[in-house]
């Protein structure tokens, strides 16, 4: 059976939006960091993400061909959730538009590689609540946003889940990866 493997990028006092706005670590963990994404995304032939992900990333994927990365992801499958969502631009994209949940059951159940969501939110606790998420794999990053950060603790949404510490890794840039293996509890 397919894994459904979420990868998120966090803060220490839990903010996952907008990455690419929060202090640079520098560029000690990039290679490392690089060499840890493609190994993911070669376990992987489908790409999982909410609206508000899924039009970040087709604003930039897109337009870094060339780099080995973006031609894979650019080439993967890409399941887009929203019931807004039209005309999707970015080449393989599907929209699911109703039944995530038993969509992606189904889904876990065919051949192929491994689905990765990237963003962590209403898809991914909708998911949880099913006992479909597989994998969280956090990337935790060293610093603390404070009062530039989340009013309300992220997971509030999430549903009851234990974590199970299946590896971690340490970068040189302080951020550690750590990899979780999710079981949904009543």
């Amino acid at each position: 059976m397919r894994k459904i493997i979420n990868s998120t990028y966090i803060t220490l006092d839990g903010a996952v939006g907008d990455p690419h706005e929060w202090p640079s670590l520098g560029t000690s963990g990039k290679a490392a960091s690089y060499d840890i994404q493609m190994e993911l995304l070669q376990a992987c032939d489908t790409l999982l993400l909410g609206r508000s992900t899924y039009e970040s990333f087709a604003q930039v994927w897109p337009t870094m061909a060339g780099d080995a990365m973006a031609d894979y992801i650019n080439a993967m499958r890409k399941l887009a959730v929203s019931t807004t969502l039209q005309n999707p631009a970015w080449n393989n994209t599907e929209i699911i538009s109703t039944d995530l949940v038993e969509t992606m059951r189904a889904l876990k159940n065919q051949p192929g590689k491994d689905i990765v969501q990237y963003g962590l939110g209403e898809v991914s606790f909708a998911l949880m609540e099913a006992g479909l998420v597989d994998e969280l794999r956090l990337w935790v990053h060293p610093f603390i946003l404070g009062r530039s950060g989340p009013r309300t603790p992220h997971f509030l949404a999430c549903p009851r889940t234990s974590l199970e510490l299946a590896g971690s890794r340490s970068l040189p840039n302080g951020i550690v990866v750590m990899n979780y293996n999710c079981r949904r509890e009543a």
